[in-house]
């Protein structure tokens, strides 16, 4: 299979190559109409010629509508000359421009025959309005009109004219066509093709494929529409010998379009006043004999835009278009207002006051006149004399002096054009009743209500007052308003009023000659929340609990009291609680904690107006049992110390102990070998006459056995206590004497006379020549109170041997063996004496 499809495409593709021309001409395309109504019917037969037939014995043919592949293949019949024929018919076309196409399915690929393009639309509508302008400026007719609904079709407009007599029934010469220009729906004629002062037949043809339609003819002569310009206006100037216009005129001029000088012609004047959204007001329409108008019936200092338009008269025409707009403003009236007016006076002295006048204009008509400035006068009662000016400001206030016996002055408000009537302004004495009851109240952040109770009698006004407090004679602190209606007893105050601030209300009472004593009230125009909040103390905390306190902040003037705290604590895992407190609370103790932790905790205060947060306290409690630990320490610490002290007293002082944990030696230096000897023995001693001579050495205690002794003592014996030898009864004592002033240089031994450690025997009698033996306690004691509780391996040699064998007398050629050899250089027995060793007298 895929052999023969290579085999196919071969055959094709030769096929094509040797082809006289391309397969666009083995086919064409017949229609019924290229360009058709929209939704008409459309038939197309496309045939395949029988140069191309043998392509394929029976080849298919397919059509596309544009992109869209069409179902319906349509009729498909062979000719006999071979060809083949399809013929299709579209039985509504719904685009305005497409294209049909025509292919032959060969090979499972489609291969275009030839295409052909379709236009749908509508015909041409009826062009209608058409007018026409003769333009002086450019000397042409310009004629237009409206095209009509979208004919979806390349539509021609052409503008036709030709010359008439009379009543446009009979036709003359030819006026050349005009086209416009694309998208265009006006068309100029020049003048060279026209003829003034003759009519004209003027229409217009819109043409497409589907058909020509013509408007309704224009008969007109060039110059019976002839449209002008607008004028030129212009403010008129006032000569000076002419009087000034009026508050409520205005004196204007214009100039005409310069090509209509010589045209009769007639104007329009329209005005409106720039104040909000005025409408247009219409003047007549003015004579063409003058260029100049007093337009009057306006209001004073007001300024008004003003345009002017024009046309042929009494000839036909068209309006120009209106001029642009001139602005001018009317002059000033004298002011016509009403002056409600309040003071305050204070005594300088007895015979000057001080009055701080105060005044509102209100204006009596809607045209009152625009205020310059305002006049104070005084001038003295019953007395012709000058007039006193106290004051001439633009300002709504004045201060001034007087006489204390004068008790009226004259305001007045005044312009370029005059005064108002003069306001007199009577001083009246505080005579006449309160008010019973003042009350104000906020009802949002820009107005305050006000209300009381009337007096008896009812005044016949009020006038209140109002500021920030504290007040201030200053006028830019307080505002006032007269209330003349009095019965009334509430009003609304919503002039200068500002969110949370404090503000001092004042109501006066008028009568008839005189006024009331001021009550006055203090109001937050919308009270926020407490400006401060009291600082939070920590008193005392422990374990679980920390006791708080705070300082509450005072009172203050026009503002709610607190209602009531709130205590807020969070822990480090953003655990909280909060507890609710009266106003009255001064502290609060927070239970619950837990040990060693750390706290934040801050306070609220809150009133009618809202709640302010504090600045954070933060604490740590305690940690568990950290202070009975601290005291457990303490005690134990003092009952070790007790016992301590207690048993080494006992092991130092108690005369019972024979075997302390640690012996007491004696220091060997500074001591005799007399305190070394325990007290149990039978010992005799005797102390030499030279004990205290400080010439002298100290020497240790010894004790010298007799020859007589030494036969009854037998074989010495050793013992296992660490404390004495068996010693016989007779002992000779020796002291080796010291410097008692090295002594005095030294501590003193601590063991007494009782605490005596045996050291060493020395066996002689003084009536047998030559040294005796020398035995040494079985004591395991050490020898010095040094580092090394023993002899070092060089010193005591002889003791080296078991202390269990019996001595043996040294033999003459052994002398250094003897007993006596080592003792010369036995550190304790250095400069020793021993009574009865006459051996020994080089010792």
């Amino acid at each position: 299979m895929a052999g023969l499809g290579a085999c196919s495409l071969t055959r094709a593709a030769l096929i094509i190559l040797f082809l006289p021309r391309s397969l666009e001409n083995c086919g064409h395309i017949s229609i019924s109409a290229h360009v058709m109504r929209l939704g008409d019917p459309v038939t197309a037969s496309c045939t395949v010629t029988q140069s191309c037939s043998h392509l394929d014995p029976e080849p298919q043919i397919l059509w596309k509508l544009g992109a869209e592949l069409l179902q319906h293949r349509g009729r498909q019949q062979s000719h006999p000359d071979g060809s083949q024929k399809s013929t299709i018919t579209l039985p509504h076309l719904n685009s305005t421009h497409t294209f049909l196409l025509c292919y032959l399915n060969w090979s499972n690929s489609l291969q275009l025959l030839d295409q052909a393009e379709l236009w749908a639309g509508y015909p041409p509508a009826m062009p209608s309005n058409l007018s026409c302008l003769m333009n002086l400026t450019s000397n042409s007719l310009i004629c237009q009109w409206e095209p009509g609904p979208d004919t979806h079709l390349p539509t021609n407009f052409t503008l036709k004219s030709f010359k008439s007599r009379g009543d446009c029934q009979t036709q003359e010469d030819p006026i050349k066509d005009c086209v416009p220009a694309a998208g265009q729906s006006s068309c100029s004629i020049p003048r060279k093709h026209l003829l003034l002062y003759q009519n004209m037949v003027i229409w217009v043809q819109a043409e497409n494929a589907l058909g020509t339609s013509l408007s309704p003819q224009l008969c007109l002569d060039p110059m019976d529409v002839v449209k002008l310009e607008p004028p030129t206006l212009m403010a008129l100037d006032p000569n000076p010998e002419m009087a000034l216009p009026q508050p409520d005129c205005l004196w204007l001029r214009w100039e005409p379009w310069k090509p209509s000088i010589y045209m009769d012609q007639k104007c329009e004047l329209r005005y409106r006043p720039q104040l909000r959204e005025a409408s247009w007001a219409q003047v007549a329409p003015l004579p063409s004999s003058t260029t100049r108008y007093e337009l009057c019936g306006l209001r004073p200092a007001t300024t008004y835009a003003l345009q002017m338009r024009c046309i042929r008269w009494p000839l036909p025409g068209h309006w120009s278009t209106w001029s642009p707009s001139l602005e001018l403003q009317t002059t000033q009236g004298a002011p016509i207002v009403r002056l409600d007016t309040w003071w305050r006076q204070r005594q300088l002295d007895p015979k000057t006051k001080q009055v701080q006048l105060f005044w509102k204009p209100t204006p009596l008509e809607e045209d009152s006149g625009q205020i310059q400035g305002y006049l104070l006068s005084w001038s003295t009662p019953g007395h012709a004399g000058p007039v006193l000016l106290l004051c001439n400001t633009t300002e709504l206030s004045c201060t001034f002096q007087l006489p204390s016996g004068a008790g009226e002055v004259t305001l007045v408000a005044y312009n370029r054009a005059g005064t108002s009537h003069p306001t007199p302004v009577v001083f009246l004495e505080s005579k006449g009743p309160a008010l019973a009851r003042l009350h104000a109240m906020a009802r949002d952040p820009q107005c305050l209500w006000v209300c009381w109770e009337a007096p008896s009698p009812v005044p016949q006004g009020y006038v209140i007052e109002w500021g920030l407090s504290p007040p201030s004679p200053s006028s830019t602190n307080m505002t006032w308003r007269l209330e003349p209606n009095g019965s009334i007893t509430e009003t609304l105050l919503q002039e200068n009023i500002r969110p949370f601030q404090l503000y001092e209300i004042t109501v006066t009472p008028l009568y008839q000659s005189t006024m009331g004593h001021p009550k006055n009230v203090y109001v937050y125009s919308q009270e926020m929340a407490p400006p401060r909040t009291p600082v939070l103390h920590l008193k005392h905390i422990g374990k679980t609990w920390a006791q708080l306190e705070w300082v509450p902040e005072p009172s203050e003037l026009g503002k709610s009291p607190l209602t009531h705290y709130t205590v807020f604590c969070t822990n480090m895992q953003d655990q909280s609680f909060s507890t609710i407190l009266n106003a009255s609370f001064h502290g609060f103790v927070l239970h619950g904690l837990k040990p060693s932790t750390l706290y934040h905790v801050h306070l609220m205060a809150t009133s009618q107006a809202g709640a302010t947060n504090s600045t954070s306290l933060t604490l740590m409690t305690l940690a568990q049992g950290e202070s009975e630990l601290h005291i457990f320490l303490g005690v134990f610490g003092i009952l070790v110390l007790l016992i301590l002290l207690c048993g080494t007293a006992w092991l130092c002082c108690s005369p019972s102990r024979k075997n302390p944990l640690w012996p007491n030696v004696p220091d060997p230096a500074h001591s005799s070998l007399g305190s070394w000897v325990s007290t149990t023995m039978a010992e005799e001693t005797f102390q030499l006459p030279s004990l205290r001579d400080p010439s002298m050495t100290s020497i240790t205690k010894i004790t010298v056995l007799e020859e007589e002794e030494k036969k009854q003592l037998g074989p010495w014996e050793s013992s296992d206590s660490s404390e004495t030898c068996g010693l016989p009864t007779l002992v000779q004592a020796y002291v080796l004497q010291k410097d008692p002033r090295a002594a005095s240089t030294q501590s003193q031994p601590q063991p007494g006379a009782s605490d005596q450690v045996f050291y060493g025997q020395v066996l002689g009698s003084s009536t047998t020549p030559g040294p005796g033996p020398y035995i040494r306690c079985d004591s395991t004691q050490p020898l010095l109170g040094g580092l090394t509780p023993s002899p070092k391996s060089y010193e005591n040699l002889w003791f080296q041997t078991s202390p269990l064998r019996m001595p043996v007398s040294p033999s003459q050629n052994q002398e250094d063996d003897c007993v006596f050899g080592p003792l010369l250089d036995f550190p304790l027995l250095q400069g020793l004496r021993v009574h009865g060793v006459e051996g020994l007298a080089g010792f």
